[in-house]
């Protein structure tokens, strides 16, 4: 399932994100999110991020992502000459 969704141009996508703690909202901490993802939508993080607003505590501050293709779709090449021994 992970390979389909590689060659269906999903990357590798890493968030960096900063919330304000609950308890001390002056202090700010982090979380890494990682996860296939397209770029440059990024869909599957905007729903986590929804998610995150919408059901924990933690105010966002902000995000700062990366995303790298890791499978590309091969070139198949045939080969010119073919020789047995």
């Amino acid at each position: 399932m992970e390979l389909v969704r590689q060659l269906k141009s999903y990357r590798l996508t890493t968030a960096e994100i900063l919330y304000h703690m609950p308890d001390h909202p002056q202090l700010l901490q982090s979380y890494i999110w990682q996860d296939l993802d397209l770029s440059p939508e990024f869909p599957v993080l905007r729903k986590f991020l929804d998610f995150w607003h919408s059901s924990l505590e933690g105010r966002l501050h902000s995000v700062r992502v990366a995303s790298c293709g890791i499978v590309h779709p091969g070139n198949v090449r045939t080969p010119t000459e073919l020789r047995l021994h």
